[in-house]
């Protein structure tokens, strides 16, 4: 029997790109690849169903599956995590000084949905004690090629989302002064975004956190949560006549995170020789801390369900049997 043929869509980076290379194949799958960014894939698969199987945004998966969009079964392979809060950019001179300062400031964001901006807005409220309704944002994504735009996303009451005009960008008026701040920066022109700017070494512009691993540190030893932001998805269609694909794609990215985890580990093995890294470090070099499935994962998905309820983008916290594939929820 000939290998099942299905269309991907996957962004690239070190634990996809096993998969990307055809180093580790899915069993009975034969994939025809898109690399491509996240925003596209996403836009695309929201727009038009394009791909049989994607990575997709954790907050936008909640927001049509909430909405009884059920065009897509969930997969728990989520290959993009990080602390999204400590990547906020404020203006020298706009008078923040600490989160707090947040209140009343002017603030871009690619898309508001995302959820990359879901978890900094969750951070900012639970860890701070800034709403987004506290918060005027300024959103840089069109609505034709946005992910607001394919859903038909209402702006939540009590928050106020304005649309950055086509000649204007987040980094543009980052350096104008037009904005006081800014999450989920994205310096990546193309199809969706159009931000240029490198803010990270403009002299007008710093980090909210000038110790983002710090506060990442802290974040993590108060809460144990390490923020997901992609997940990934198969068309319903395509699981409901072959509901094994889902095992398959879970096993075979399963695959490629162990090898990245263990080409890394070998990497940092290579520096340890040398006697540089200081021994404390070592076993903390060595610990896997990126696992696929529901059981490793499920106390930061319900986290990011929780928020999402929270902010108004969904009307209830969305239960994992809502989102994921019903043979993999003991994963």
């Amino acid at each position: 029997m000939s290998d099942l043929k299905l269309s991907l869509a996957i962004t690239s980076n070190p634990r996809t790109r096993p998969v990307i290379s055809g180093r580790i194949k899915a069993d009975g799958i034969d994939f025809t690849k898109s690399v491509l960014g996240p925003a596209e894939i996403f836009w695309r698969q929201l727009s038009f169903a394009e791909f049989d199987v994607s990575e997709m945004s954790m907050s936008e998966l909640m927001m049509i599956r909430a909405r009884g969009d059920d065009r897509f079964v969930g997969i728990p392979v989520f290959t993009t995590r990080r602390f999204y809060h400590t990547g906020i950019f404020v203006r020298k001179n706009a008078k923040i000084d600490s989160p707090a300062d947040l209140k009343g400031k002017r603030v871009g964001v690619p898309e508001y949905i995302q959820t990359s901006a879901l978890w900094t807005r969750g951070v900012l409220d639970s860890e701070f004690g800034v709403a987004p309704k506290d918060m005027t944002f300024f959103m840089e994504r069109l609505p034709a090629r946005s992910h607001a735009g394919a859903m038909n996303f209402k702006t939540p009451p009590g928050v106020t989302i304005n649309a950055i005009p086509p000649e204007n960008s987040i980094g543009s008026m980052m350096l104008t002064g037009e904005l006081d701040a800014c999450m989920s920066y994205n310096r990546n022109q193309g199809l969706i975004d159009r931000s240029a700017a490198d803010l990270e070494h403009h002299p007008d512009i710093r980090p909210l956190f000038p110790d983002s691993a710090g506060e990442a540190i802290r974040y993590y030893k108060k809460t144990g949560t390490y923020p997901i932001n992609h997940g990934m998805v198969v068309k319903r269609t395509v699981f409901e006549h072959n509901p094994w694909v889902v095992l398959n794609i879970l096993k075979a990215f399963n695959d490629a995170n162990r090898i990245a985890e263990e080409e890394r580990r070998d990497h940092v093995a290579y520096h340890l020789e040398t006697g540089l890294v200081p021994g404390e470090y070592r076993k903390a070099l060595a610990t896997q801390i990126v696992a696929y499935g529901l059981k490793a994962n499920r106390a930061v998905l319900e986290t990011a369900a929780k928020y999402s309820n929270q902010q108004g983008l969904t009307p209830r916290v969305m239960s994992l049997d809502e989102l994921f594939a019903p043979n993999v929820l003991e994963s």
